[in-house]
């Protein structure tokens, strides 16, 4: 799979878990309340392992979610890089950034030093596919003292330190990337031999998470996409964690996440269906807003939508706030931009781009409308704007499948519109990057198909913002210019409703979808 592709898969597939507003000792919020802790919990996830945990695919979040790796840095509640095993950084001339560790273990013993830190950015950058996080980016790192590495891009990065909170740049033990391709891994039991046994014949190196991460919690044994058992790490640098482990199952199917939880089966279920929500008894049901915004992106360079005025018409006839009320029920928020209200920075922002060309009349203008069946929502709010568009004078027809049977279609602009839902700080934490990938010329993921020389100009210019606060108004003026092209008609900013036992507390609160239990998390 191609990096892009994987890396639209993992933000299109995680979900975050969520908690109240006290902050843990770690750093991050978790829910008030006190507990006996050291019972291990039992947790019901959305989506599967679908690249054998590997750091750099869609598992990178996955791995960071459950508390087994950490990056340098990580992402607090404003959207700005602050310490995780590095404590401080600083920028030098010429592109390059020393960051400081802080005293850190693995999960194997050994010690987190420059030269481990160095050499687990430089097996990323040599992963392929390699991690989202990277794309375009050309990194070199090195130990330059006890405590100390250097990390330089070719070119000067404002959003480093942001970049390097990606789970995808995970810091790992040298160990991991010592397992060889045909070799169990420490973590995998027999569901992962046939697996295994594949990757020897085609060559494909691993690398080995299970005991070589830094987290809370260490990965010691998978049933392939069934289920996952975690043990506390008792070395980590951050306390010892609540919890002595978790008993981790995967169950797609949202009405069977949600029975688990109602049965008692499990302490926690992500990802709880709207339809399933009212199931639930209220003091378990959990609800946070995150940076995930569903949006309508039309094919700008071919078909009906390569015309600014059929653009336009289709932004006039979508009524958003209908589905936000009818399709979600209430639990998402209109949507008003790219950005939405989880990200504190753009909560105020109402962008009104002005300039924009008058709507056209569809005159029974045909087109093709695609979406995927793996956020159930999703199928329903095309079906509801295949019902807007046509009392538009549209005529509309509507395509569903499961997302990797729509990606390579989608990106090769052989449908007319698309709905999609896309977290926008899940990569790198950076909007700049994020809108670069999406809506530029040159944007390795533009969905859109958008080529417009205002919005290259307004990106460029945000990229050049070094400080976190102007970097983000300048990345809300690029938000602006991209909306002036009714390219994207942003629908809903998406909240997740989880299912959280009563007994349960310590549930980290993420926007960003990174992370889901920690050191305070427990029942």
């Amino acid at each position: 799979m191609h990096s892009v592709r994987r890396r639209w898969a993992a933000a299109l597939l995680l979900v975050p878990l969520l908690a109240g507003c006290f902050a843990a000792r770690d750093g991050s919020p978790y829910d008030a309340g006190a507990g006996a802790g050291g019972g291990r919990l039992r947790v019901a996830m959305a989506f599967p392992p679908a690249e054998r945990f590997s750091p750099y695919g869609a598992d990178a979040t996955l791995l960071s979610r459950l508390g087994v790796t950490e990056g340098l840095t990580r992402l607090d509640g404003n959207g700005g890089a602050v310490p995780a095993l590095a404590e401080s950084w600083a920028r030098e001339s010429g592109g390059g950034w020393v960051f400081t560790l802080r005293e850190a273990r693995f999960q194997d013993g050994t010690e987190v030093t420059p030269e481990a830190v160095a050499g687990a950015l430089t097996h990323a950058t040599h992963a392929d596919p390699g991690p989202a996080a990277l794309t375009g980016v050309t990194l070199t790192a090195e130990a330059v003292g006890e405590r100390r590495v250097r990390v330089t891009t070719a070119t000067a990065d404002s959003a480093l330190p942001l970049r390097l909170s990606s789970p995808s740049l995970a810091i790992l033990a040298p160990k991991a990337y010592r397992t060889k391709a045909g070799t169990r891994t420490a973590g995998t039991d027999e569901s992962g031999s046939a697996k295994a046994r594949s990757d020897a014949a085609d060559g494909t190196a691993a690398v080995d998470p299970a005991g070589t991460a830094t987290g809370p919690f260490t990965l010691a044994r998978t049933g392939g996409a069934i289920r996952a058992t975690l043990h506390r790490f008792d070395d980590y640098w951050g306390g010892l964690a609540h919890a002595s482990g978790l008993d981790v199952r995967f169950i797609a199917d949202g009405t069977a996440r949600t029975n688990a939880l109602r049965s008692g089966e499990v302490d926690m279920a992500e990802a709880v269906p709207v339809s399933q929500a009212a199931t639930l008894d209220q003091p378990t049901v959990r609800e946070v807003p995150t940076a995930r915004t569903t949006a309508l992106f039309l094919n700008t360079r071919s078909g009906p939508f390569a015309d600014p005025a059929v653009r336009a018409a289709v932004r006039e006839a979508v009524d958003a706030a209908a589905l936000a009320e009818d399709v979600y029920e209430g639990h998402a928020d209109t949507g008003r931009g790219l950005f939405g209200p989880a990200l504190t920075w753009a909560a105020d922002e109402r962008p009104r781009p002005s300039g924009r060309p008058a709507a056209k009349r569809a005159g029974n203008t045909a087109l093709t409308l695609a979406t995927y069946d793996n956020r159930p929502e999703l199928p329903e709010v095309a079906q509801v704007l295949q019902q807007q568009l046509r009392e538009a004078g549209f005529s509309v027809q509507l395509e569903v499948r499961e997302y990797s049977r729509l990606e390579g279609d989608a990106l090769a602009g052989k449908f007319d519109a698309v709905v999609a839902a896309r977290n926008t700080m899940l990569d790198t934490g950076d909007p700049v990057s994020y809108l670069a990938d999406d809506f530029t010329c040159d944007g390795g993921y533009n969905l859109a198909r958008v080529c417009d020389k205002a919005v290259d100009r307004a990106v460029a210019e945000a990229g050049s913002r070094a400080d976190d606060a102007a970097r983000h108004r300048a990345a809300l003026a690029a938000q602006t210019a991209v909306l002036r092209t009714d390219g994207v008609v942003p629908l809903v900013h998406q909240r997740i409703i989880h299912g959280v036992g009563a007994s349960v507390r310590g549930v980290i609160l993420d926007p960003y979808e990174r992370t889901l239990v920690g050191t305070g998390t427990r029942r």
